[in-house]
C-alpha cells in the first residue's frame, strides 16, 4: 500500500477510535442526555440544573413532597415529624433512602451528600435557617435550589416547584388530582353549613411558658386545608410579621374571650393520635375556654394532621376534617 494511503488509513482509524471514546459512556448513556441542562428560576437569579435529574438529594419539606412525587432520590434528610402522615409506600421509600442530614439544617452531613453523588440538591428549609447551611460547599458538589416554606398555605406552590426542579411533575400531578377531587367532594358535602359559620382555630404552637395561645386565621397550618372545603376563619393578625406571622398570632390567655368570643364554632389542632398537644391542652384547661359561646354550644372540633404540607398528607387532613365535622353535615 502506498505510504500516503497508509497514513490516511491510520489517521482515519485514529479518528474513529477517538470518536468512539468520546461517544461512549460507562453506564451506556449518551453524554448529550447526561449533559443536558436548563435554567431554573430562583429569586436571586436562574440556577443551571440537569434537565432530567437522576440522583436528587432532598432536605426539609422537600423530602415528603419529592417522595410522594416519585423523584429519583439518592439521599434525604431525616423527617421524623412527618412519619405519622406517610402512607405505607412513602414510608418504605423514606426508610430505605440514605439519610444525609438530621432533623435540623445544622445537622447537614456534607460528606454523606457527596457520597450520594447527587446531580441536584433541593433544600426545603425556611429562608432564615439557610444560615446554618454552607451553601457554597453544597454547590461544589452539585447544583443547589433552595425552595423552603414561607406562609403555611404555600406548600402547594412550593411542592410544585420542588417537583419541577426534580423532574417529577407527573407524579405530583397524580397526588394533586386525588387531593383536589376529595376537596371538591367535601366542599359539596358541607356547602350548606360550613361557609356560613364564623370559625376560629387554636393552633399547636402556643407559648405556654409565656401564658400565650396560638390563634390561626385563614391560610395558616390548621386552617388552610379547611379553607379548601369552604371554611372561613374570621379576623386577621393585628400586625403582620412575615411568614407564618402573617396568618397567626399569639395572644395572652386572658384575651381568649375577645379573640374567640364571636366564633360560631372553634376547631383546634391535635396530634396524629387525636390527643391535644400541651399548647392546646393549656387552652382547653382554661376556665375562660369553658365560657366561650361556641364551647357552651358544643361546637368545638379537634382536627388532626394540621401540619400537612404535601398533597398526600393534605388528603389525610381532609379525611380527618370530614370525620370531625360530620355532625355539622348531619344537621
Amino acid at each position: 500500500m502506498p505510504a500516503g494511503r497508509k497514513l490516511g488509513s491510520a489517521l482515519m482509524l485514529t479518528l474513529v477510535v477517538a470518536a468512539a471514546g468520546c461517544g461512549a459512556d460507562p453506564a451506556g448513556e449518551a453524554p448529550a442526555a447526561k449533559a443536558a441542562t436548563r435554567a431554573f428560576p430562583m429569586p436571586g437569579g436562574d440556577v443551571t440544573i440537569p434537565a432530567d435529574p437522576r440522583r436528587v438529594v432532598a432536605t426539609g419539606y422537600a423530602v415528603p413532597a419529592l417522595i410522594e412525587a416519585g423523584a429519583k432520590l439518592a439521599g434525604i434528610s431525616s423527617w421524623k415529624r412527618g412519619l405519622p402522615m406517610m402512607d405505607a409506600a412513602s414510608r418504605a421509600t423514606y426508610d430505605k433512602l440514605p439519610k444525609v442530614a438530621g432533623e435540623t439544617a445544622a445537622e447537614t452531613n456534607y460528606e454523606a451528600i457527596a457520597n450520594a453523588r447527587p446531580d441536584l440538591i433541593v433544600i426545603g428549609v425556611p429562608a432564615p435557617v439557610l444560615a446554618d447551611i454552607d451553601l457554597e460547599r453544597l454547590r461544589s458538589i452539585a447544583p443547589v435550589v433552595t425552595i423552603g416554606p414561607t406562609i403555611p398555605s404555600a406548600w402547594r406552590e412550593l411542592s410544585q416547584r420542588q417537583a419541577d426542579a426534580a423532574g417529577a411533575l407527573r407524579g405530583l400531578d397524580t397526588v394533586k388530582a386525588a387531593y383536589e377531587a376529595r376537596a371538591a367532594e367535601l366542599k359539596t358535602k358541607y356547602e350548606k353549613v360550613l361557609p356560613s359559620l364564623k370559625l376560629a382555630h387554636v393552633g399547636s404552637y402556643g407559648q405556654v411558658d409565656k401564658g400565650a395561645f396560638h390563634r390561626e386565621f385563614n391560610g395558616s397550618w390548621g386552617t388552610n386545608i379547611a379553607n379548601d372545603i369552604g371554611a372561613n376563619y374570621y379576623g386577621q393578625v393585628k400586625v403582620k410579621g412575615g411568614g407564618s406571622k402573617d396568618v397567626s398570632e399569639y395572644p395572652s390567655i386572658e384575651e381568649l374571650p375577645a379573640a374567640l368570643g364571636e366564633a360560631d364554632a372553634v376547631t383546634y389542632s391535635v396530634g396524629a393520635d387525636g390527643k391535644p398537644l400541651p399548647a392546646v391542652q393549656y387552652v382547653l384547661d382554661s376556665a375562660l375556654w369553658k365560657r366561650l359561646p361556641a364551647v357552651k354550644a358544643g361546637k368545638v372540633y379537634p382536627i388532626r394532621y394540621t401540619e400537612a404540607a404535601t398533597y398526600g398528607q393534605a388528603r389525610l387532613a381532609l379525611d380527618a376534617l370530614d370525620a370531625s365535622l360530620a355532625p355539622l353535615a348531619a344537621k
